[in-house]
């Protein structure tokens, strides 16, 4: 069963859904959404226009839904929409949108987001994603389903990294990440794919031998990367390929990260 503990400040106007539990020394803002069963432990600050999604825990000291760290930030009113069943650890800071990109921050369901990871505004975090200690993802940037973000890593804004990649620790990631990549070294560099992740959601062996061949073609092929590309799109018909096709060929606002750049 849920409860708000005497010592929590709930601000006229927030939306605490049923059985939502508040601890000691939070505050709670006038226009934050709690929906049911929400677990907010101590001295956590929850603020501006934040949703938290259902059975989402948040561990002391995170602070929530404040304003960007963005100089462009005139005090327009953005949200910050988190989905639900995500653990949000001590000292995770969470901010909402901006004007500049689209006025939403917006965090799917089933994350992990551990100690002291920072997520900027306008961020589009994709579900079941880990972002690992001390971790920062930077404004703008876009995290597709299923991606793990090594402890101590920074994403530049403006980076996209597709579903399923991997970034090691202690890594700076300066551009566009593959589906299902594996991007490490202290200058993010593509190394080869997330062969442990596709396995542990037991994508079959065909597929993953189609996606070996593909990585091959776009380190190995001839001419541009973006040729290599196409050369994939008429070549394979997995699926998880094409996922790689549509990725690379879809709008960017930042360069990829090649095999072997």
């Amino acid at each position: 069963m849920g409860g708000i503990h005497p010592s929590a400040v709930i601000e006229p106007g927030a939306t605490i859904g049923a059985e939502v539990s508040v601890g000691p020394f939070c505050v709670i803002g006038a226009n934050v959404v709690l929906a049911d069963r929400v677990e907010v432990k101590s001295h956590v600050v929850i603020t501006g226009n934040t949703e938290i999604g259902a059975d989402t825990v948040i561990f002391p000291f995170a602070v929530i839904g404040e304003i960007p760290q963005d100089l462009k930030f005139k005090g327009e009113q953005s949200r910050l929409v988190i989905g639900a069943r995500n653990r949000i650890r001590e000292h995770v800071t969470m901010n909402p949108g901006t004007d500049g990109g689209g006025g939403i921050t917006r965090i799917g369901d089933d994350g992990l987001f551990m100690a002291g990871c920072h997520i900027a505004h306008d961020a589009q975090v994709g579900d079941r994603v880990i972002v690992v200690n001390s971790a920062a993802i930077a404004g703008h940037c876009v995290l597709g389903d299923d991606v793990i973000i090594g402890g101590l890593s920074g994403v530049h804004q403006f980076v996209r990294i597709g579903r399923g990649a991997i970034i090691g620790a202690v890594t700076m990631v300066t551009n566009d990440v593959i589906p299902y990549g594996l991007v490490q070294a202290e200058r993010g560099r593509l190394h080869g794919l997330n062969l442990v992740g596709l396995k542990r959601r037991g994508v079959s062996r065909s597929d993953i031998s189609a996606l070996r061949a593909a990585f091959r073609e776009l380190e190995q092929g001839r001419g541009t990367f973006q040729e290599r590309t196409n050369r994939l799109k008429q070549g394979s018909d997995s699926e998880y390929v094409r996922e790689i096709v549509d990725f690379v060929t879809a709008h960017s606002d930042r360069h990829f990260l090649t095999p072997g750049g």
